[in-house]
C-alpha cells in the first residue's frame, strides 16, 4: 500500500510539474511574441537589449521544451533529480553568459573596453550551453557544426593545407564567437532572424490555426479533380501553398501528408509513390513565394536585393519545379492506368470554404500591398499579422474554439525560439570561418580545380551544398552553405542573387537526399512504406531540383530581375519545359506507353542538350525531342487499334 501511494504521490508531483513547466513556456513564448510584435511594427528595441533578451527567452523555451523526462509507470526520482539539475544549470549558465555579453557591450559603448582572459570563462560557458540545447532540439548535425566551429578556432593552427590558421586564445575565440554583434552568436543572423524573420514564424503558424491550411487543401483537391493523378496532384498543389507558410518540410508533411497520402493511396499509386509524392512536394514548399518559410527574407538581408526582387526571381524556378512534379505524377498514372474521377459531395467548395478563402488572400495582399508601399519586411509581417487577427473571427471554427488563435500565437513564438537555438549554432560557425578566412581559401581552391569549366565548378558546389545540407531544416540548411560555398561561387563569374539562389535550392534538396533524406523519413510512416524506399522515390521525383539551379546559373534571364532579354526568357521556358517532360518520362520509362531502353536513353540525351548554350546543340536536340514523342504517340495509338 506504502509502494502504491508512494507512485501516486510521484505520478502526482510530475503532473504539476509538468503544468508549471507549461505556465512558465507560455509566458516567455508569450512575451516573446510580444517583443517580435512590437519590434516589427510599433517601434525599435536596443539591439544588444533586443539580442540578450531574445536569446534569454528562448534559452528558457528550449530548456523547458527539450527536458528529458521518464515516461515510465514507476519514475525513478533520482533520474528526474539529475535531469532537473542539468537543466537548471544550464538555465543559470546560460543566462549568466548572456549577461556577460549585454555587460561587456555596454561597457563598449561607454569606455574603451578590452575583453579579458574572466570575460571568457561565461563567454565558453554558453557556447557549450546553446550546442547542448542544439543537440536536444535540432539533433547531433547542427551540434556538429557549431562545436567544428568551437574547436576549429581552438586548434585549428595544426590542421594541413588551407584549413590551417593563425591560432587563437581562448580570449580571442570569446570575442570572435560570442561578444561581436557583426558575427558569432549574437551576430547580424541573429538580428535578421529577430527583427524580420520571427514576425513571420509567427504570421505562418497563425495562418494554419486559423484554418487556411484546411481551406487551401480543399481548393487544391477541387483544381486537380479533373486530372489523372487526383489527389497526387493536390498534394502537389496543397504542399507548394502550405510550404511557403510553414517553412519546414516535416511540418508540412504533417500538415498535408496525413490528409492526402491516405487519399493518393486510395486512387491506386503504390505507398513509396504516394509518401514520395507527398516529401517532394512538401520539400518545394520552401522555395514557392511569397513566404518561402521566411528564407527569402533572410536572402533579401544578406545580399542587399529587395523582398519583392526575391520572390519575383525565385517564381519561375519554383514553377518549373512543380511542373516537373505535375509531369511525374501524370506519366505514373498513366503507366498505371489510372483515371479521374468524379467529383463527391464532400470535395465541393461551401460558402464557409469561400468566406475562409479571405483568411489566406488578405494578409497575403496586405504583405505585398505594404512592400510597394515602400514600408520594411518587417513592418509587412507585423500588418499581416493585424490583418489575420482580425479576420479571423470569420471562420466559425475560430469564433467556437477563439483559444485556439491564443495557441497558434504561442506555437509560433516556440517555433521562433527553437530556431534561435539552430541559429546559435550557425552563429558559431559564421565566426569561425570569417575569423580564420577559410571560405576565401575554399573559392581559390574551387577555383584552381574548375579550371575554364563552369559546368565543373557548380558541379564541385553541388556535390559539397548537398553534404552540408544534409539532416538540416531548410534555413539553417541555406545559412550553412552560403557561409561556405557562397564566396567559392561567386569568384565564378555569377551575380550574388544567383548565388544565393543556387545554394538554397540544394540546401532544400538535400531534405531528398539519400541516404538522410529527412522528408523522406516523416512521409514514409504515414504512407506505411519502407523509408529508404522512399528516400529513392523522392530523390527520382525530385530529380528537377537539381537540375533547375544549373539552368538560372547559364541563364539568369528566367530570375527576370537580372540580365532580362525576352527573346532569350522565352527560348529557355519552351525549353526547360520541354526538358522536363523529357526528363520525367525517361526517369519512369513510360511516356503514352512503355519506352524502350533505347528511347529512354535518347531522351535523357535530348533533355540535357536542349538546355545548352549553343543553338548547333540544343535546336538539334529538340528537333530529336520532338520525334521521340511524335513517335511514342504513334507506337500508342497503333497498340489501341
Amino acid at each position: 500500500m506504502i509502494d502504491h501511494d508512494g507512485k501516486q504521490d510521484a505520478v502526482a508531483l510530475s503532473v504539476r510539474q509538468s503544468k508549471l513547466r507549461g505556465v512558465v513556456c507560455a509566458v516567455a513564448c508569450f512575451v516573446l511574441g510580444l517583443i517580435a510584435l512590437y519590434s516589427s511594427g510599433i517601434g525599435l528595441i536596443d539591439p544588444k537589449l533586443h539580442r540578450a533578451l531574445g536569446f534569454a527567452l528562448a534559452l528558457l523555451v528550449a530548456v523547458l521544451v527539450s527536458r528529458v523526462s521518464d515516461n515510465s509507470q514507476d519514475p525513478v526520482p533520482r533520474v528526474t533529480a539529475l535531469n532537473l539539475v542539468i537543466d537548471l544549470a544550464l538555465l543559470v549558465l546560460g543566462l549568466w553568459a548572456i549577461w556577460s555579453f549585454y555587460f561587456v557591450q555596454n561597457e563598449m559603448e561607454t569606455a574603451l573596453y578590452d575583453i579579458s582572459t574572466k570575460d571568457a570563462i561565461p563567454a565558453l560557458a554558453g557556447l557549450v550551453v546553446f550546442l547542448e540545447l542544439c543537440r536536444r532540439l535540432w539533433g547531433w548535425g547542427l551540434f556538429c557544426v557549431g562545436t567544428f566551429g568551437v574547436l576549429y578556432l581552438l586548434f585549428g593552427e595544426n590542421l594541413p593545407g588551407i584549413l590551417a590558421h593563425t591560432g587563437f586564445s581562448l580570449k580571442e575565440v570569446a570575442e570572435a564567437l560570442w561578444y561581436n554583434t557583426n558575427k558569432g552568436v549574437f551576430g547580424s543572423i541573429t538580428n535578421i532572424v529577430l527583427s524580420t524573420v520571427f514576425i513571420f514564424i509567427i504570421f505562418g503558424v497563425l495562418l494554419e490555426g486559423t484554418g487556411a491550411g484546411d481551406t487551401l487543401l480543399k481548393f487544391a483537391f477541387l483544381a486537380t479533380r479533373r486530372t489523372r493523378g487526383g489527389p497526387a496532384h493536390a498534394a502537389i498543389l496543397a504542399s507548394s501553398m502550405f510550404g511557403t507558410m510553414s517553412g519546414s518540410t516535416v511540418a508540412n508533411i504533417v500538415g498535408t501528408g496525413t490528409f492526402t497520402i491516405p487519399m493518393i493511396k486510395k486512387r491506386g499509386f503504390s505507398p513509396t509513390f504516394a509518401a514520395g509524392i507527398e516529401a517532394t512536394a512538401s520539400s518545394g514548399g520552401q522555395i514557392m513565394p511569397p513566404i518561402m518559410g521566411a528564407a527569402a527574407l533572410v536572402m533579401a538581408d544578406l545580399t542587399g536585393v529587395g523582398y519583392l526582387n526575391i520572390i519575383v526571381a525565385a517564381l519561375l524556378p519554383a514553377l518549373f519545379y512543380y511542373f516537373s512534379l505535375f509531369c511525374a505524377v501524370t506519366v505514373e498514372s498513366r503507366r498505371q492506368g489510372i483515371e479521374p474521377q468524379v467529383l463527391t459531395i464532400d470535395d465541393q467548395i461551401t460558402r464557409v470554404d469561400l468566406i475562409n478563402s479571405i483568411l489566406f488572400i488578405g494578409p497575403i495582399i496586405t504583405v505585398i500591398a505594404t512592400l510597394i508601399a515602400g514600408y520594411s519586411t518587417s513592418a509587412a509581417g507585423f500588418y499581416a499579422v493585424v490583418v489575420l487577427l482580425a479576420l479571423c473571427l470569420i471562420n466559425p471554427e475560430v469564433r467556437r474554439d477563439p483559444l485556439r488563435v491564443w495557441r497558434s500565437f504561442l506555437k509560433g513564438s516556440e517555433s521562433g525560439a527553437k530556431l534561435l537555438i539552430a541559429i546559435a549554432a550557425i552563429g558559431i560557425l559564421v565566426g569561425a570561418l570569417d575569423s580564420t578566412g577559410v571560405g576565401l581559401k575554399l573559392a581559390d581552391l574551387i577555383g584552381a580545380i574548375r579550371g575554364e569549366s563552369l559546368f565543373s565548378a557548380l558541379l564541385v558546389a553541388m556535390v559539397g551544398a548537398l553534404i552540408l545540407g544534409m539532416g538540416m531544416p531548410t534555413l539553417p540548411a541555406y545559412l550553412i552553405i552560403i557561409l561556405v560555398m557562397g564566396p567559392a561561387i561567386q569568384a565564378l563569374g555569377i551575380s550574388m542573387l544567383t548565388a544565393h539562389m543556387f545554394v538554397f535550392y540544394y540546401g532544400v534538396a538535400s531534405s531528398l537526399t539519400p541516404p538522410v533524406a529527412i522528408a523522406a523519413y516523416a512521409a514514409a510512416p504515414i504512407a506505411g512504406a519502407n523509408p529508404l524506399m522512399t528516400a529513392f522515390m523522392s530523390f527520382r521525383l525530385g530529380m528537377a531540383k537539381f537540375v533547375i539551379p544549373f539552368v538560372f546559373a547559364f541563364y539568369p534571364t528566367i530570375l527576370i530581375i537580372e540580365e532580362f532579354e525576352l527573346f532569350a526568357f522565352i527560348s529557355i521556358v519552351c525549353r526547360t519545359c520541354f526538358c522536363i517532360w523529357l526528363f520525367s518520362s525517361a526517369l519512369s520509362m513510360f511516356d503514352r506507353r512503355r519506352l524502350s531502353v533505347v528511347e529512354t536513353v535518347l531522351r535523357f540525351v535530348a533533355a540535357f542538350a536542349a538546355l545548352a548554350m549553343s543553338p548547333a546543340i540544343y535546336l538539334p536536340a529538340i528537333f530529336t525531342g520532338i520525334l521521340l514523342v511524335l513517335f511514342d504517340h504513334h507506337k500508342a495509338a497503333s497498340v489501341n487499334q
